[in-house]
């Protein structure tokens, strides 16, 4: 496939719309609201796939014609999933937890292609490495109040890069939309 199609992004994200821009695959977006409550004993791997299909078979509901991709992101750290903070205070304790620490990324996304009765599901999973945050990089970064609508409580793609020492796997998986995972739920 050499030619992207028009898909419809089911999310108010604009960092996924940036990485289709980015890109060069042409969407509109279209937020929809379901409710993202996780489930008890749900693993991170269901809870992100389980969102991402909601959310796209949500839009697709609303639309005709185009196909439809929804995404949901989280953090993983120690079999604990980090979901948006709630607060500020929220926000600093997960940043305490994943300072000078690995921990995991999962994106799941979802295709409603209109040409096949079934909406296609996968995640991806990437590991990053936060160096040690001190005391003052921790006031200010929270302060700046960049963390609080990210998963985990952090933007790889802003403010927060300056605390990634590594990553093993997809970037675009850590800003909340994996481009070739996407391709491949296209290709088939």
């Amino acid at each position: 496939m050499t030619e992207l199609p028009k898909i419809i992004l089911a999310s108010a994200s604009p960092r996924r719309a940036e990485i289709l821009r980015t890109i060069g695959w042409p969407f509109e977006a279209l937020a929809v609201h379901i409710d993202e409550s996780r489930r008890q004993d749900e693993s991170a791997a269901t809870y992100v796939q389980r969102l991402a299909r909601e959310k796209a078979e949500t839009a697709a509901a609303l639309t005709a014609g185009l196909n439809v991709v929804g995404a949901d992101t989280t953090v993983v750290i120690d079999d604990q999933i980090l979901e948006k903070p709630v607060d500020p205070d929220d926000a600093r304790r997960m940043l305490e937890m994943l300072s000078g620490r690995w921990h995991k990324v999962l994106t799941g996304v979802a295709l409603v292609d209109r040409k096949s009765p079934e909406t296609r599901v996968a995640y991806q999973e990437t590991e990053v490495k936060f160096a040690v945050m001190s005391n003052d990089e921790l006031d200010w970064y929270v302060a700046g109040g960049e963390p609080m609508d990210k998963a985990g409580g952090y933007a790889i793609q802003g403010q927060g890069a300056r605390f990634i020492e590594g990553i093993r796997g997809d970037f675009f998986n850590v800003v909340g939309l994996p481009v070739r995972l996407l391709y491949e739920l296209f290709a088939g």
